[in-house]
């Protein structure tokens, strides 16, 4: 059985009050709150446990090493990866999507070659490739979605052209929520020989992933919204992809020998994990995946899917707010705006007051805003330790701004 408030007990931070209120943390989009296992772990691993990992060859290097490696485990049991040599650390999706650019498309995209990406991307799924349009005459082409926020598989599939190398889409908006088939995506595109990029930041939070069954050759994570430590993350990538990589960062780790003439790299995934890594961010991660795997992500999907539909429910109910986005089978991510308030932020301000954490702005997603004709919105985003009551929270909250603003 599911029990929200036992979970809710597991988090300190969500006993706390801001603004003599409740603390209702509805930013689980931008970054999660950690349970006490990770505070735990992470405090554990500065006090009594920390070294530098790899080559040490005394007890602290050795049981740094043991932890933050077994991880690289974890990761792969949570995404489904066949082979946790698969797996390469990363400081979050950002550093991820970079090193796909760096080390697989910089060195093989001419100019007028194609990515193709939709409107619905976060800028850390777009700038990368804007690098390779100023520098290499790279081409971006763009899918829009459809009116209600949907994007049709096929509608990116039809994209694809005589020229398209890489298709670099996400599986969940971090705006609208709207989850992509991005299976289906990349079945078409490996047919066609073009690789696929996935974005997994938000889906892999709040729904179970399989990328042995989705099939695309990067997939990309981030630890702090896993309800992990900040600066970890990591990137599935399948072996044949690995294989045509240049490392994107030199330095120690990833060398087998270095000369004056020469150097040689180790083997993947350690060839693309220069320097000292986020030894104790990483370490936290995996506590994070073992903290969700334990509750289990088909639980966790289903309890979001309540709160989902119980939020749909309420705010589509207020006629003054315009909520973007309503996709089938969505993620529980709703943004909005409202009539007659002048900006975002200043619903967010009133929001805060009441105890209401949510976002305010463009969400890193400035093309998607600009698509929908708008230059911000507010977001609530709902995690697997959210309620019913916090949405009722969040609808009274609401109905003040809508009395200020009216």
């Amino acid at each position: 059985m599911y029990d929200v408030n036992a979970i809710r007990a597991d988090f300190p931070i969500l006993a706390r009050e801001v603004n003599g209120k409740p603390l209702s943390y509805l930013d689980n989009g931008a970054s999660a709150q950690k349970p006490r296992a990770v505070i735990d772990a992470v405090t554990q691993a500065y006090e009594m446990e920390y070294a530098n990992v790899h080559r040490g060859l005394h007890f602290l290097s050795n049981l740094a090493t043991d932890k933050y490696e077994a991880v690289r485990g974890k990761v792969a049991r949570f995404l489904g990866a066949p082979r946790e040599e698969e797996i390469v650390f990363t400081s979050g999706t950002t550093e991820g999507i970079n090193l796909v650019s760096y080390g697989w498309a910089a060195p093989r995209l001419e100019a007028g070659d194609e990515i193709v990406l939709s409107v619905m991307e976060h800028h850390a799924n777009i700038v990368p490739w804007h690098f390779l349009r100023e520098r290499q005459g790279v081409v971006l082409k763009w899918v829009e979605p459809e009116a209600d926020g949907s994007l049709p598989a096929q509608k990116v599939i039809d994209a694809i052209g005589p020229r398209t190398k890489l298709v670099a889409v996400t599986h969940m908006s971090n705006v609208l929520g709207t989850v992509v088939d991005v299976a289906a995506i990349a079945k078409a595109a490996r047919e066609k020989g073009v690789a696929t990029l996935i974005d997994g930041s938000q889906a892999a939070v709040h729904m179970p992933v399989n990328v042995a069954e989705i099939g695309a050759d990067f997939y990309a994570i981030t630890g702090h919204k896993l309800y992990g430590p900040s600066g970890s993350g990591a990137i599935h990538i399948r072996p044949e992809r690995m294989a045509e990589m240049r490392p994107f960062m030199g330095g120690g780790d990833m060398i087998r020998e270095v000369s004056r003439e020469a150097v040689s790299y180790t083997d993947p995934p350690m060839k693309f994990e220069a320097g000292t890594p986020g030894i104790v961010q990483t370490i936290g991660m995996g506590v994070a995946l073992d903290y969700m795997m334990d509750l289990g992500m088909e639980n966790i999907a289903a309890h979001e899917a309540r709160i989902r539909d119980y939020a749909r429910e309420k705010l589509f109910g207020l006629n003054w707010l315009t909520v973007q986005g309503d996709a089938p089978g969505k993620g529980a991510i709703f943004s909005f705006t409202l009539e007659g308030a002048g900006h975002a932020h200043d619903i967010s301000t009133v929001l805060d007051k009441r105890g209401v954490a949510v976002r305010a702005g463009h969400h890193c997603a400035q093309p998607l805003m600009e698509h929908m004709g708008v230059t911000a919105t507010c977001r609530a985003s709902f995690g697997l330790y959210n309620t019913e009551e916090e949405v009722d929270r969040l609808v009274s909250a609401l109905e003040l701004c809508h009395e200020l603003f009216a």
